[in-house]
């Protein structure tokens, strides 16, 4: 008989519910800060809303693995835990979008231009540019500090608290220095596949999937070994997660991904996708693709590129690492309901979870 697949929708619906709580704490303790403070936490309420969620359910469901799904009481801790993984998330969105010049987030204008428009409409003295990139710093920084407050007060006792926080600040370390490798490769304008791997594994295979498996087994109880067992199965996830990313941030649909199309390109991003096109590609495309990376382009030109970087065979290889990353993390997870006896619900969730993060459309 076939087992009916896990629905998303509840538990994303309780996790926006746990998030809005929080942000309504939050305005109550800010009130007195009066209408700018106000403003901040609009945005902030924008920023934390939709989304696939699957920073906190891998987190739920890391912490299922071990310890069966979480009832009573235990139940919303472990649901304010996974929501606080998706601050962070928030938080680096916020700034990625300052970092990369990005106008649109999910379909909608990107924070830093959200306050620009705002000063620019009001009349205010000073650079319109430098108020937003100012608040968007802020903003990051103010989720970032909530991530860590919803976690440790997410009601669970500190016996398990305290190991999960240990993960989520290496985390947190990771992710951010992850990024400021992104930052560098950028600058330098050239990147080869082991370097663009490097990244694509710290700016986002890691706290994308693999720290939330570890955060919820770490509630659960987990040891290090455990903790390595589950790394087995999360980071080439992760890193298959990212690499279909890439892939979208060239061929994406617009209207799915909610960014405008080749964003990548014209963003300049130095992508694994990218570093095996220009190794690929003959030296003649190889050329025209370095060129014009991190330039404005026309439909016509992006479409050029994106012929340059399919012809050459670096989509397709792309493609067969993200199948490749994405067996082997399902055979360690099915290693690890074997040999370890995690919960055979649970696996079965973050399998189809799996399957969720490398085959999406957006």
């Amino acid at each position: 008989m076939t087992q009916q697949a896990w629905d998303p929708t509840p538990f994303r619906t309780e996790v926006q519910a746990t998030l809005d709580a929080f942000l309504a704490d939050q305005a109550t303790r800010l009130a007195p800060l009066g209408g700018d403070a106000a403003r901040l936490l609009s945005e902030a309420r924008v920023t934390v809303s939709g989304g696939k969620r699957f920073r906190a359910a891998f987190c739920h469901w890391g912490y299922a693995a071990l310890a069966g799904a979480p009832a009573g009481a235990d139940a919303e801790a472990v649901r304010r835990a996974a929501a606080a993984l998706e601050l962070l998330h928030a938080s680096a969105l916020v700034h990625d979008d300052l970092m990369d010049a990005s106008d649109t987030r999910r379909g909608r204008s990107a924070t830093h231009r959200t306050f620009e428009r705002a000063h620019r409409a009001d009349g205010w003295r000073g650079d319109p540019e430098q108020y937003g990139a100012a608040a968007a710093i802020l903003l990051g920084d103010l989720l970032l500090s909530w991530s860590d407050e919803l976690l440790r007060r997410c009601g669970l006792g500190w016996d398990r608290v305290g190991p999960a926080l240990d993960v989520f600040d290496l985390c947190r370390s990771e992710v951010i220095a992850g990024q400021f490798l992104d930052v560098s490769v950028q600058a330098r304008g050239r990147a080869d596949v082991a370097q663009a791997m490097t990244v694509l594994r710290y700016k986002s295979a890691k706290y994308s999937i693999e720290r939330p498996i570890h955060v919820g087994a770490a509630l659960a109880g987990a040891d290090a070994a455990t903790l390595d067992q589950l790394s087995a199965f999360g980071l080439p996830l992760g890193e298959a997660f990212q690499l279909r990313d890439d892939v979208l941030g060239v061929f994406g649909d617009p209207a799915t991904t909610g960014k405008p199309a080749g964003d990548d390109l014209v963003e300049g991003k130095r992508t694994v996708l990218v570093a095996l096109a220009l190794d690929h590609a003959s030296p003649a495309e190889a050329e025209r693709l370095d060129a014009a990376l991190g330039t404005a382009l026309s439909d016509t030109e992006i479409a050029e590129l994106r012929a340059i970087i399919d012809g050459c065979g670096a989509r397709a290889e792309v493609e067969s690492m993200i199948d490749d990353l994405a067996r082997q993390a399902v055979e360690a997870l099915h290693r690890g309901q074997a040999d370890a006896g995690w919960d055979a619900e649970a696996c079965r969730v973050l399998e189809q979870l799996a399957a969720a993060a490398t085959r999406r459309a957006h």
